[in-house]
């Protein structure tokens, strides 16, 4: 079982345009579509394509249109009761696959909202493998709001607790980095950066960049680091290691997505008993066939590219 929290979940409304977009002009549509979304969403959904056990919890109001596109999703949902309708995310994809993306604010999350999503993350996090945090934290929520997540999760279940990863950016994921000590992050190249207050250090490829710069991070303050690096595939660093692989020629149709699919792919194989190399030639399939779905479809194993994937272990 994965468990999954989504803090600020979204309706993702997808517009596809047959032409580059034209700032301040009027453009038609090819193609729309609505998808229940939000990261924690995303990655549950892949997780549920795959065959695999997972449980959503967001703040929900029952009234809200968007519970009924949810159950469309085929998701276990454990809703928190909260007043207010859920935002939308407006992604505007071209041809090339070059998306823009405009989100929305979302409810307003009060400290005993707050209360209550902790204590039902607590309960449906008995017996999981793995407890995901991901997105951003809706308004009203301290930066902290992942810490104590944190904190409430492995106090109150011990030994038993699942091990923690957070996909987030910012003060978010700095305050995580900081004082929660997850076991697994996953940034991109640019929050990467962010997080550490610094350009990526001078190396011969990207993948030697991030790898440099993560080991600032693992193991001293995480337990490890999954890092996307879009169409250059992605990086994960361990205590025991570097690993880097590139996706196999995508035609892109929308990113938006793509990194939660990552995520869950990682998660689907390391569940499964992968090795770390195995684990991360996964993320990069589920990314990659995200990639070439429109808007933020799930992709399933038979969306999956066959082409192998080479893995390069990288030096310390």
């Amino acid at each position: 079982m994965i468990v999954t929290l989504t803090v600020h979940p979204s309706l993702d409304r997808t517009v596809s345009i047959a032409e580059p977009l034209r700032v301040g002009e009027v453009q038609a549509a090819s193609a729309a579509r609505e998808d229940a979304g939000g990261k924690g969403i995303n990655v549950a959904r892949v997780i549920r394509a795959a065959g695999a056990e997972s449980l959503a919890v967001l703040p929900l109001d029952p009234s809200d249109p968007f519970a009924a596109i949810l159950a469309g999703a085929d998701v276990p949902v454990r809703p928190v009761t909260v007043r207010g309708s859920t935002r939308a995310n407006i992604a505007i994809t071209d041809p090339a696959g070059e998306t823009t993306k405009v989100n929305l604010p979302g409810v307003a999350l009060a400290a005993s909202d707050l209360d209550a999503i902790i204590d039902t993350v607590v309960d449906a996090s008995r017996g999981a493998r793995w407890l995901v945090l991901a997105g951003s934290l809706a308004p009203g929520l301290a930066d902290d709001a992942y810490v104590r997540v944190i904190h409430a999760v492995r106090d109150r279940l011990g030994e038993a607790a699942p091990r923690i990863a957070v996909d987030t950016s910012g003060a978010a994921l700095r305050a995580v980095v900081a004082e929660g000590r997850p076991d697994l992050i996953k940034p991109n190249d640019e929050e990467l950066a962010d997080l550490l207050e610094a350009e990526l250090p001078a190396a011969s490829d990207l993948a030697e960049a991030v790898h440099t710069a993560a080991r600032a991070l693992v193991p001293a303050a995480v337990g490890a680091a999954l890092i996307t690096l879009g169409g250059e595939g992605a990086v994960l660093v361990t205590a025991d290691g570097g690993w880097a692989a590139s996706p196999p020629p995508t035609r892109v149709r929308s990113t938006v997505g793509a990194g939660d699919s990552s995520l869950a792919g990682f998660l689907i194989a390391d569940e499964r008993g992968a090795t770390p190399g195995g684990s991360l030639v996964s993320a990069i399939r589920y990314g990659s066939a995200a990639a070439a779905l429109e808007g933020t479809q799930a992709p399933g194993p038979a969306d999956l590219p066959t082409a192998d994937i080479p893995v390069r272990e990288l030096a310390r």
